[in-house]
């Protein structure tokens, strides 16, 4: 009987170890950092599935916060010159651009509108939204441009 009873325990505690190495594994967090907002630190992880944006698939992130239960998923659209960063959450939709020369915050563009993101200015901080215009000069990697996006769209939020 305890021969038994220690088999089923061994089994059991060897899942559970398994299960845990597997879901540590397929953790897709890609960046970490600190917003000095009242959001605290966040975490960005690539999620598994793109998105069809424009006829073309796009990485999508999702930017979690320490002390915010806000969650911000980014789409990640590329262009000839550089990337559109469309930043959709239930507080404030916006687009991050670069064009090659700098990375900064713009209003969603018309052709994304069909796939129905926009601007919605009620809950948007206009004074932090023109102290975005222009974050960073030259092109960003995408991981590098995201955790600007995890570090500036907090102060965006009224």
């Amino acid at each position: 009987m305890k021969k038994a009873v220690f088999i089923i325990g061994l089994a059991l505690f060897l899942t559970g170890f398994t299960y845990s190495q597997e879901q540590k594994a397929s953790s897709k967090k890609v960046a970490e950092g600190d917003t000095y907002t009242p959001f605290g630190k966040f975490t960005i992880e690539l999620l598994d599935e793109p998105l069809i944006v424009d006829g073309e698939q796009a990485a999508r992130y999702r930017i979690t916060y320490e002390n915010s239960p806000l969650s911000v998923t980014v789409v990640v659209d590329k262009e000839k010159k550089c990337k559109n960063y469309i930043v959709v959450s239930e507080g404030v939709s916006v687009m991050y651009k670069c064009n090659g020369e700098y990375f900064g915050i713009n209003r969603i563009e018309e052709k994304y509108k069909k796939d129905g993101y926009v601007t919605d200015d009620k809950n948007l901080d206009k004074s932090n939204y023109f102290h975005q215009k222009f974050i960073v000069a030259g092109q960003q990697e995408e991981v590098k441009a995201t955790s600007l996006i995890a570090a500036y769209y907090p102060s965006l939020v009224k």
